[in-house]
């Protein structure tokens, strides 16, 4: 569902990612981790094609997104790490933009506010909201329409435990129903615990891919103890 091909980026004379290559199988959850700097965002930011790629590919559900870009955005939903928003639309407001763009109108059968716990909120500007609130925001603007690929850079940071279980609730139910899911985040104890499978980028190249339930059975190389000993990082214990 999500296929990247010997992906590379540069920035100058720096390149952020180099010859990253993966796939994500529908109803599959996987971790993109990496120490800062690694080149995670910028492979989540090119998958999504917010930014444009040096070289290689990514196809979303089996539509290139540089030769057919809408087509393989319509199937494809991003969060970003910090969700923006317009300062003066209400909650609703946000939602009916999003729903706009697409050309779809509200269900009256089916209130993504209230699937969201935003209901009481509709009209409420993003700046009086939780930030765990317009995480939720930023997620029934993309997830309303139940797209085949879901991309997170960092769902989980900042959320209070509430707002965590929610999420995990939300990226769980959408690959139960068969979404491929890749999410970068920096708490691997919530990575061990959403991922079936996990990705270690270090300088921009990928180091490493694991099952996580075989790193689970192996005691003595849990997921922390493998993320230092790939990228060379320092992880609280």
């Amino acid at each position: 569902m999500i296929e990247v091909e010997r992906l590379g980026k540069k920035y100058g004379t720096r390149a952020a990612v180099r010859d990253v290559s993966f796939v994500v199988q529908p109803g599959e959850v996987v971790g993109l981790i990496g120490l800062n700097g690694a080149g995670k965002t910028t492979t989540l930011q090119s998958i999504a094609g917010i930014i444009r790629p040096d070289e290689g590919s990514v196809r979303i559900a089996g539509v290139d997104l540089a030769t057919h870009p809408v087509a393989a955005k319509q199937e494809l939903a991003f969060l970003a790490d910090e969700p923006e928003f317009f300062e003066y639309m209400t909650v609703e407001e946000h939602l009916l933009l999003a729903m706009k763009l697409y050309g779809t109108q509200v269900s009256t059968d089916a209130d993504p506010l209230a699937t969201f716990g935003l209901h009481e909120m509709r009209s409420q500007f993003p700046n009086e909201l939780s930030r765990g609130m317009r995480q939720k925001l930023a997620m029934a603007c993309v997830l309303w329409r139940s797209p085949k690929a879901l991309v997170f850079d960092e769902p989980l940071t900042g959320l209070d435990p509430v707002g965590i279980r929610d999420t995990k609730e939300v990226i769980r139910a959408h690959a139960a129903r068969g979404a491929a899911v890749l999410l970068s985040s920096h708490l691997l104890h919530l990575v061990q615990e959403l991922c079936s499978r996990v990705i270690v980028l270090d300088g921009g190249r990928v180091v490493g891919e694991h099952e996580v339930a075989a790193l689970g059975r192996r005691v003595e190389e849990p997921l922390e103890r493998l993320f230092v000993a790939l990228t060379g990082g320092v992880v609280d214990p």
